[in-house]
């Protein structure tokens, strides 16, 4: 029998030690949110006075997708965002529970017209609404629009 601080009673105390510790990671990753990568596109945005802005999106089209949405992300680097697609027209309704990073929400009408711009908080649980029925919503960090010059008017090519 091993005495109490023997090396083998250490040995044994250190495997038991990793085991439940990998046990317990097991477990976590198990009950964690699985992260499904959403589809991904590239769009261009044409200026109403001229010039083009490409745009890396993530693409949340079904209701779980629109709903996680940005949640939890860290970071989204400029020339990236999400965009949000629904099946018909509608007023739309955007917070940022859970949301980390500051973004700017635009509304956009079917035919792809921007028809307004807004700056959201992080976990700010005030809603942000469009003032008309839009089909898309398009998530960039905050100021992205500012800095390329997207304005209200403008068009995101929908493919």
């Amino acid at each position: 029998m091993a005495s109490k601080g023997s090396p083998l009673r250490l040995l044994k105390r250190g495997r038991n030690f990793l085991f439940l510790t990998l046990l317990c990671s097991v477990g976590y990753l198990h009950c964690t949110p699985s992260e499904k990568k959403l589809e991904t596109a590239e769009f261009t945005l044409e200026k109403a006075g001229g010039g083009r802005v490409q745009i890396a999106v993530e693409i949340a089209r079904t209701e779980a997708e629109r709903a996680r949405g940005l949640m939890h992300r860290i970071s989204l680097p400029d020339g990236e965002g999400m965009l949000f697609v629904f099946e018909r027209d509608q007023i739309l309704s955007f917070w940022m529970k859970d949301t980390l990073i500051p973004l700017s929400i635009a509304f956009i009408s079917y035919d792809g017209r921007i028809r307004e711009i807004y700056d959201m908080h992080p976990r700010d649980l005030r809603s942000i609404h469009s003032s008309r029925s839009v089909r898309y919503a398009l998530e960039v960090p905050q100021g992205w629009f500012e800095r390329t010059g997207i304005t209200v008017g403008d068009r995101l090519h929908l493919r």
